[in-house]
């Protein structure tokens, strides 16, 4: 039985049109999207730290606790974008060695 089909029975596992991103061939997570939605969730997490990323600077200026808003949307974008990485690619994240898993 395929990765898939056994996260599946356990649902874990995206079903086939849920799938947003192809995994890394070597390594832990997520390689580049393969679907609209994917790019879509990419650049909207890029598009969030270059903003927040540009922010940081002018708001230290003004009172260094401003630092915190920045930080606080960064990290909140993050505990985002990574479950939801991880729900929407193919065979979940798990270690790979290069093979065809």
């Amino acid at each position: 039985m395929d990765d898939d089909a056994r996260l599946r029975r356990r649902g874990q596992a995206p079903e086939e049109d849920d799938i947003w991103f192809e995994p890394k061939r070597y390594g832990y997570g997520a390689g580049l999207p393969i679907s609209r939605e994917g790019w879509i969730a990419l650049g909207s997490y890029v598009a969030v730290m270059i903003l927040m990323a540009a922010a940081i600077g002018p708001l230290t200026k003004a009172n260094s606790l401003y630092l915190l808003v920045p930080v606080a949307v960064m990290a909140g974008m993050t505990i985002w974008f990574v479950p939801l990485c991880a729900r929407h690619t193919r065979g979940g994240w798990r270690w790979r060695w290069g093979g065809d898993d």
